[in-house]
This record gives C-alpha cells, sequence and structure tokens, in this order.
C-alpha cells in the first residue's frame, strides 16, 4: 500500500497551483535557459549550462514529488470530530502551564506544514501529542531537552 498524504483541502488546491506553475511557467523558463546556455557553445566549461540543468533536475524532481502527494492526497474531514478537539487541520491554542503567552498552531499532515507560517505536520512531536485531546486538557509535551507542560485553551 502507498503511503497517503493527509491534508486539508486548502493544502491539496496550493499543491495543485504549485504544480501547474512548475510544468506551465518553472519548466518552460528552464528549458529556454538551457537552449540558450547550449548556444554559447562548449559545455565543458559552461556554467549557466550546468546551472540550468541542476534547476531542471530539480524542478523534474519537485513535480514528481507533487504528484505523488496530490495522487495519494486524503482529505481530513473533521465532521465526525468534536468541536473541542485537537485533529487534523484545526487550530489549536494553547500555554505552558505557569506563563500567559499563548501559541497558536494548524496542524498540517506533512505535505503543508510550515511551522514558520504556523502549520506543524500531524507527525511532529507536539502535535502528536495533542492530537485528540480537547480544550481544558493538560499535556506533558516531549522537548528535545525534557518536556513542557501545557494547557489547551482554544480549539478551532
Amino acid at each position: 500500500m502507498e503511503k497517503t498524504f493527509p491534508m486539508t483541502k486548502e493544502g491539496l488546491d496550493k499543491l495543485k497551483a504549485e504544480l501547474e506553475n512548475l510544468k506551465l511557467v518553472k519548466r518552460p523558463e528552464v528549458i529556454d535557459r538551457i537552449k540558450v546556455a547550449r548556444s554559447y557553445g562548449d559545455l565543458s566549461e559552461n556554467s549557466e549550462y550546468e546551472a540550468a540543468k541542476d534547476e531542471q533536475a530539480f524542478i523534474e524532481g519537485r513535480i514528481s514529488t507533487v504528484e505523488t502527494m496530490i495522487r495519494y492526497a486524503e482529505i481530513v474531514d473533521n465532521a465526525k470530530i468534536a468541536k473541542d478537539e485537537v485533529a487534523l487541520g484545526k487550530n489549536v491554542t494553547f500555554v505552558e502551564v505557569g506563563e500567559t503567552d499563548e501559541e497558536s498552531y494548524q496542524i498540517v499532515g506533512t505535505a503543508e506544514a510550515d511551522p514558520f507560517t504556523g502549520k506543524i505536520s500531524n507527525e511532529s512531536p507536539i502535535a502528536r501529542v495533542l492530537i485528540g485531546k480537547k480544550v481544558g486538557d493538560i499535556v506533558n509535551v516531549p522537548l528535545p531537552v525534557g518536556e513542557m507542560t501545557v494547557k489547551i485553551v482554544k480549539v478551532d
């Protein structure tokens, strides 16, 4: 059985848009750059040609990866999950016990994860312990050194 890629509908749409951009914009651009670089002659010392070929390899690899993620995408359906229960696709807000600063994250599949925009993977240590918990629950979150205790204050 192939690995599935759990994700939100928005995440799937974003991947489809990326794939379209890679195929219709990036791929033709790099092919043109290769053609131009070839016209300069000797390919053995042509750094522009090598750079374009490297970029082409990256783009083709990314296209393959994105196509696989789309093919095996599994859209999460939270209709059967309680409104106050942490689950994939939901936003969770928690506070470290004894502190006042709240932290909020959206739990998404690995294909969508981007910690810099507040989206954490469902496979991350923090998401793993939060999934299935509810508002008001106190949870121990493993850290690289020790652990922290958090209270879930909001799920939406």
